[in-house]
């Protein structure tokens, strides 16, 4: 069995916040972490749906915004629930990364395990620089994947 796991980071790094996902991804592929793949998207549908076809688990992060303090991380488990596609109303993508998973899910080919981060933005404007709500978040947002990671690829020794 693959015991790759796929991190995929969405977004726009010169629309501020948008760029959170891109950042993360960044910061994990820094880590070298065993078995891990990390990709990065600009978050267009059906190019997340060819990411991830082949790849049984993958972690998707993106900028969400719900009106949440900035940095509240959500979590969402997309093989086993749809996601709110307001939360990522942000977003620059024709087809959204909502819009993808239902597609997906509907052409019977969802990863068997898809975890997804909405990290709550605060700055959609032009620009390269995250917020300082969102700078001060990026180590426990790493944390949290990091831990995610550890507990799939556990699962995995008894899958």
């Amino acid at each position: 069995m693959d015991k790759n796991i796929l991190v995929i980071g969405i977004g726009n790094k010169y629309r501020s916040d948008d760029g959170i996902g891109i950042y993360v991804a960044e910061k994990i592929r820094e880590k070298k972490i065993p078995n891990i793949t990390v990709s990065e998207a600009i978050g267009e549908g059906t190019s997340l749906i060819d990411l991830w076809k082949d790849n049984p688990k993958v972690i998707i992060v993106d900028a969400a915004s719900s009106g949440n303090k900035p940095g509240t991380i959500h979590r969402f488990e997309a093989h086993k629930e749809k996601i709110p596609s307001k939360l990522f109303g942000y977003s620059t993508h024709a087809f959204s990364l909502a819009e993808a998973i239902e597609l997906s899910r509907a052409l019977g080919n969802l990863p068997k395990c898809l975890i997804i981060f909405g990290i709550e933005g605060e700055n959609y404007t032009d620009g390269s620089e995250l917020s300082e709500r969102l700078k001060a978040s990026v180590n426990e947002i790493v944390k949290i994947i990091e831990e995610e990671i550890e507990k799939l690829k556990k699962e995995n020794q008894y899958a």
